[in-house]
């Protein structure tokens, strides 16, 4: 039986019992999928090279530490894994647009920062500033799966299909997402105003 044959969990087996050549096998099979979510969403061919990398290298940290327990589920495991560093990655660049807006299905722009004026003069412009780093923290603290979403189709310009498809879930569910983040964002900035109108 040729090792190509085996599956993901049988791979990952031979791996932790020592074969190398299994993880040839594995990273053989699924490159083309796993780079492709990678770079789907930092679109930029040197860093998906980069984070693919890192990717494995945690990848076979973990088995060797004999930490992996997914079992049968390789492929989402690694994605996640890849996922997680894009983020890190977003986070320590601080590659975030000054003025969030997101797009409803009748493709309106819509803004959770409406109620902000544009500057016109020099305090104003340094209020801009303070506010929209406010909104960067109120953002980090969202639920994970909502934060993930703002982040993708705010910061990384990602469609709903490519959030649906790099989050395993349906278009409707990464919308309904959105929406309730949309309507948190919303909720906690009215309560942080209610905040400094009472102090």
């Amino acid at each position: 039986m040729s090792i190509q044959s085996l599956n993901d969990n049988e791979l990952v087996q031979l791996y932790i019992e020592g074969n190398e050549e299994s993880l040839a096998a594995l990273l053989q099979r699924h490159k083309r999928k796993i780079f492709s979510s990678i770079i789907i969403v930092v679109k930029d061919h040197q860093l998906a090279e980069d984070i693919f990398q890192d990717t494995f290298f945690k990848v076979i940290q973990t088995l060797k530490k004999g930490q992996y327990n997914e079992e049968g589920k390789f492929l989402p495991w690694v994605i996640r894994i890849a996922r997680n560093l894009i983020i890190d990655h977003f986070r320590r660049a601080k590659k975030m647009p000054p003025m969030p807006v997101y797009i409803n299905d009748e493709g309106e722009e819509i803004s959770v920062f409406n109620s902000l004026a544009a500057p016109n003069d020099e305090s104003q412009t340094a209020e801009a500033g303070k506010f929209k780093k406010s909104i960067r923290n109120l953002i980090n603290e969202l639920p994970n799966d909502q934060r993930e979403v703002v982040l993708m189709r705010i910061y990384y310009d990602m469609s709903f299909k490519e959030i649906s498809e790099f989050t395993n879930v349906s278009i409707n569910t990464a919308l309904g997402r959105m929406r309730y983040a949309l309507f948190n964002l919303k909720k906690m900035i009215d309560e942080r105003k209610m905040e400094l109108v009472l102090r």
